[in-house]
């Protein structure tokens, strides 16, 4: 029987090759892996995630504030890393924070998100100093009966549902009915509250999609953001401090994907951030980005325990899958299933290939990370290679399901 293989994937160049070994982090894979000890792991390039951020930095304007998500991974290393080259965190839980607060990041610069905070993580919050994001009418007033008993007064911004949504992106976070926020309708009445309340008002937090590859719906959603917070801004109780209008920064994971052009939706908000600033003079404008600066940066290492033939199709099973790479696997959030990149790490070069289908050990079926992939001929004792997994990988995925081994995670 004849496979045909799916599309392939372009060239993941951030990688270099030495001989037929993948180099990360300037160590090769066979290397790295006699290293950790064992397999399956993650191991994320400090130096890959260092050039993203300064490569945006170019690219956006030189006022903006970039904040990073700490949803999209949040290893502590990874985290303290970021603290040293990013302006800012957003947080999505007291775990988070508890990581955020052990770096050197000024908890001033600091905010936190969600729409289901407990009590406790909103005193948590309120104690350490943190902005918390306002996602509801009944949330605000719990922040501030806290906040009166504590006798500490909370920093709030509120985070706004807006009318508008990000178009062609992978997840929408506003726009219609959403757990997020606040919709913008009612933002009049919550301001007016907010101002008989002893809250500290910082501003505003704008989040409507991620993970988009098109500059112009960019563009367009972080526009509309900002004429937003300008026609809010008169039922303000105090001037903007601060305008986060979100993400949505993509990364390309499958064949026909194209790179954001991040330069253009720079320049388009340089444009937009001089019409705000002329308004809110004292207002600093944040971008909040995960997925965007560390995904890239990021493989999932796992290696070939055995090789089988069914029915012409060739399977190499090996000791990883969805339990660690949930997202790979397919089942974290695709309709329909595609393939991540994926190689044989430690045979770059190889001429000879094969279509294979790569599965992982756990009984279920949809426990697989390639489907009908051209690669190099692998044997027993090769090492699969998963790119584009410093994002949503690790900290995304059911680890307890079956009760497998666990995976590691390095940076390098």
């Amino acid at each position: 029987m004849m496979t045909k293989a799916l599309p392939q994937h372009p060239p993941m160049a951030q990688f270099q090759v030495k001989g037929i070994d993948l180099i990360v982090g300037g160590i090769e894979l066979t290397r790295l892996v006699a290293r950790v000890g064992k397999t399956p792991f993650y191991v994320y390039d400090r130096q890959l995630i260092t050039d993203r951020v300064m490569a945006l930095r170019q690219q956006m304007p030189p006022d903006l504030k970039i904040h990073y998500a700490m949803k999209a991974n949040p290893m502590p290393a990874v985290v303290q890393h970021m603290a040293n080259i990013v302006d800012g965190f957003d947080l999505a839980s007291a775990g988070e924070m508890k990581v955020a607060l052990d770096t050197t990041m000024p908890v001033e610069h600091i905010s936190m998100a969600g729409p289901g905070k407990r009590p406790a993580e909103l005193m948590q919050a309120i104690a350490a100093g943190i902005t918390l994001n306002v996602e509801s009418s009944t949330e605000l007033e719990t922040i501030a009966q806290l906040s009166l008993q504590s006798g500490i007064q909370a920093r709030v911004a509120v985070r706004i549902n807006p009318a508008f949504e990000l178009k062609a992106s992978g997840m929408k976070m506003g726009g219609g009915p959403k757990q997020f926020g606040i919709d913008e309708e009612l933002l009049p009445e919550v301001l007016k509250r907010i101002k008989t309340l002893n809250l500290d008002f910082q501003g505003f937090h704008i989040y409507s999609g991620s993970q988009n590859l098109k500059a112009e719906s960019i563009i367009d959603a972080q526009q509309k953001s900002i004429d937003l917070a300008i026609r809010l801004s008169d039922f303000c109780p105090t001037p903007i401090k601060t305008l986060n209008i979100g993400g949505g920064y993509g990364i390309p994971y499958f064949p026909g994907d194209m790179p954001l052009d991040s330069q253009q939706v720079g320049d388009a908000l340089a444009v937009a951030m001089d019409k705000f600033q002329v308004i809110q003079p004292q207002a600093e404008v944040i971008i909040e980005l995960g997925r965007y600066l560390v995904g890239e940066a990021g493989i999932y290492v796992c290696r070939v325990i055995d090789k089988k033939i069914s029915r012409g199709q060739v399977f190499l099973v090996v000791d990883g899958g969805l339990h660690h790479h949930l997202a790979a696997s397919g089942n974290f959030g695709q309709v329909i299933r595609k393939n991540y990149p994926v190689a044989i790490g430690n045979k770059m070069k190889s001429q000879e290939k094969e279509i294979v289908n790569i599965v992982g050990p756990l009984c279920t079926p949809l426990d697989i990370l390639a489907d009908r992939m051209e690669l190099p001929v692998a044997d027993i004792g090769d090492l699969i290679v998963v790119f584009q997994s410093g994002a949503y990988g690790y900290s995304a995925s059911p680890h307890y399901f079956l009760s497998q081994p666990e995976t590691e995670q390095i940076l390098l």
